[in-house]
């Protein structure tokens, strides 16, 4: 037959109860035949008795807390044990449900810090549980543990229980300190380290008789010492209180103390119990913390390695330099400012410094214009000295405090200054060690993106440079005689393509008019397109026949020895009719290896010119053939690259009948307007950019040509 075992006693809110409440229900556990661990019976019974039992305490002990903390009413305690499970009630007077308090986020600093984890705990630990609230105002809460299949003595009606708490101040004997540490290992893996802290606080408390117990622990990151645990009520202050401190042993940069007040003084008791509960806490928490550590590291470098692939992404200065401070902020800091070595562009009044406010950004958008005029115009002396020393050479980190407290640390490549870090205290602590490591972390990566899009950037200038160094400075401003040409690189970086035009004034009325493409990019393709355009013009300006002297230029091309040295062109010499002969325009006109220029008539007729020939240096002696047309008022000589017909539109080309139609659609307007027309039309055949340069060169006679 089943037999049930009922206790109940009830309690003042004060802080002695939750020991007293715990002392019952102990003293209930061991009358329904709970076997206390023993290590020596060989009977693994016991073990999952006294995990029960630790369950039961625990949960108990939180309800008992929260109903004194936040009912502060006399509460009773309710134990109902049958051969099933274990049901405890708490029921308290209150002015409202707990549910009302324990459903606030629970703070993380002060006394309250260590509550409010009854129901979290509940629920978390318990076979089934849950709260019923009357008109009366009283509140229940219960929760029930299965117990297995366990005999249960016969008892006798409930009573109230003694306190059976206090002990003689002797020496812990070894059920003393199994009782205060033993923490069942399927236990402790549910419970955060705060909460077992807590209970090992309450454990320690109830076997002492201290009025109250507390433990705070310093994690070293600048926060201070905050609140751990703590069973009981301390007073708000402690001068005048007779207490003892024992240190947690832990390791550096972690801190902690437990204190336990000693109203009669410290025995020797008192002492071993405290300080064999401050290592198991230091134990606990140094374990939280190593995982935390590890937590972090994972973090920072998966952080480390987002920050080199942002700051590597773009090889624009301005963006590089934009991205820094949104990377630091909110995470290394409130606030973020880089100064860059040189002051070209600063503000007035600024123009003796070595170093400019490149960026800056701070946690609250609204506080970035007052924080640009206190660090842009005047910064503080102290930070102005530190930015002086690191522009100079200096590479230690440095610590400031106006505007606000914050380090700075050197911008620096291959041992080159190129600028500073100036970086803002997070909210609410100090910059840590941890910290330090990371802004300087990011600084050498950051230096190292920002030198890299300055380079980038300066060799792009110098390839843009170059690349209108190899163009006209301008086109011939002739009478009746309308000139227009147009380039479009395919990439506007450090790449110099390979595609060129030129208008060469041979005599007043005659002009020499080139449109080629070299093979290759970049420099060498630079050089070679330099080479053919300054030869071609020095043997036309001598009077070489057009063929003579493109057959000269290929065997300059063919001495160099270099198969890559190669390039297609089209070329011709425009004459312009004579005052005492009807308008018009001659056009002796040579390709080699080009595509076929177009003929644009006034009436809309187009068509392709000339005779293919071989691009000069490839063979020695390459087929050059000449061809001549005359151009009448209104007609367009347009000139074209490949990149022109080989635009793409994934597998299709735009190929010479779009080109007609387009050079038709423009036909009787400017040079420049047919210009804009084809390259509108190659522009808009593909929404994808270009691969190739385009060049486009054509010339045109007025229809009032005299």
């Amino acid at each position: 037959m089943t037999v049930r075992l009922q206790r109940r006693l009830r309690l003042p809110p004060d802080a002695a109860s939750t020991r007293r409440a715990r002392s019952m229900l102990r003293a209930a556990l061991g009358e329904a035949g709970l076997a206390a661990h023993n290590p020596d019976d060989g009977n693994n019974s016991g073990d999952t008795d006294h995990d029960l039992i630790d369950i039961v305490l625990l949960l108990a002990s939180e309800l008992c807390d929260n109903a004194t903390l936040h009912a502060g009413t006399e509460y009773e305690v309710e134990v109902d044990i049958d051969s099933e499970r274990v049901l405890v009630t708490v029921t308290d007077h209150g002015a409202g449900p707990l549910e009302l308090y324990l459903g606030e986020p629970r703070p993380r600093f002060g006394r309250a810090s260590s509550h409010g984890r009854g129901l979290l705990l509940v629920e978390r630990l318990s076979s089934a549980w849950g709260t019923r609230h009357e008109r009366g105002g009283t509140h229940r809460t219960w929760f029930s543990v299965s117990r297995g299949d366990h005999p249960v003595a016969e008892t006798s009606e409930a009573q109230e229980v003694p306190d059976f708490a206090k002990l003689e101040p002797t020496l812990p004997d070894a059920d003393q300190v199994r009782r205060l540490l033993h923490m069942p290992a399927r236990l402790a893996a549910r419970l955060d380290t705060p909460t077992l802290a807590t209970e090992l606080s309450r454990r320690l408390r109830e076997m002492l008789a201290a009025e109250w117990v507390t433990v705070d622990v310093d994690h070293g990151d600048g926060g201070g010492t905050v609140p751990l645990a703590q069973a009981g009520s301390p007073p708000v202050t402690l001068v005048g209180v007779r207490f003892q401190e024992f240190a947690l042993p832990l390791t550096a940069p972690l801190r902690g103390t437990l204190r336990v007040p000693t109203p009669g003084g410290v025995d020797l008791r008192t002492s071993r119990m405290a300080e064999l509960t401050a290592e198991r806490i230091a134990l606990t928490v140094e374990l939280d913390w190593l995982r935390g550590a590890d937590l972090r590291r994972r973090s920072w470098m998966t952080y480390l390695a987002d920050a080199s692939e942002l700051l590597g992404q773009s090889m624009n200065t301005d963006l590089v330099v934009a991205l820094v401070p949104q990377v630091v902020v909110p995470r290394l800091g409130q606030w973020c400012a880089v100064y860059l070595l040189g002051n070209a562009g600063g503000p007035p009044g600024t123009a003796g410094r070595q170093y400019r406010l490149a960026a800056i950004t701070h946690a609250t958008e609204d506080v970035v214009p007052e924080l640009r005029t206190a660090l842009e115009d005047t910064p503080p002396v102290e930070l102005a000295r530190y930015l002086k020393e690191m522009t100079g050479g200096a590479t230690a980190p440095a610590w400031f405090s106006d505007p606000t407290d914050g380090i700075v640390v050197a911008l620096t490549v291959h041992g080159r200054p190129i600028g500073a870090l100036a970086v803002g205290r997070p909210a609410r602590r100090s910059h840590t060690p941890e910290d330090v490591a990371l802004v300087g972390d990011i600084a050498r990566r950051a230096s190292l993106a920002i030198d890299n899009a300055q380079s980038t950037a300066a060799h792009i200038a110098t390839s843009q440079a170059l690349q209108h160094a190899l163009l006209p400075r301008g086109l011939p401003d002739v009478e009746g005689v309308d000139f227009a040409a147009e380039y479009l690189p395919a990439s506007a970086g450090s790449d110099v393509g390979g595609d060129f035009y030129d208008i060469l004034s041979v005599q007043p009325y005659q002009w020499l008019a080139s449109i080629g493409d070299v093979c290759g990019k970049g420099a060498a393709a630079a050089a070679r397109t330099g080479m053919v355009r300054d030869v071609l013009r020095v043997l036309v300006r001598e009077g070489r026949s057009l063929k003579r002297a493109v057959q000269l230029l290929n065997d300059v091309m063919m001495d160099a020895a270099d198969p890559y040295q190669f390039c297609t062109l089209a070329t011709a010499l425009v004459t312009k009719n004579g005052s005492g002969e009807p308008p018009g325009l001659t056009i002796e006109l040579l390709l080699a290896g080009h595509p076929q220029p177009m003929l644009v008539r006034a009436d809309g007729r187009c068509e392709f010119i000339g005779a293919h020939g071989t691009a000069v240096g490839l063979v020695s002696s390459p087929k050059l053939v000449t061809s001549t047309h005359r151009l009448e008022p209104g007609d367009t000589f347009v000139a074209y690259t490949d990149g022109v017909t080989e635009r793409r539109r994934g597998r299709e080309q735009f190929g010479p009948d779009r080109l007609l139609a387009a050079a038709a659609q423009g036909a009787g307007q400017t040079s420049r307007q047919l210009i804009t027309s084809i390259r509108n039309a190659v522009e808009s055949f593909s929404a994808t950019p270009p691969n190739d340069d385009i060049a486009l060169l054509a010339l045109r006679l007025a229809t009032t040509a005299t």
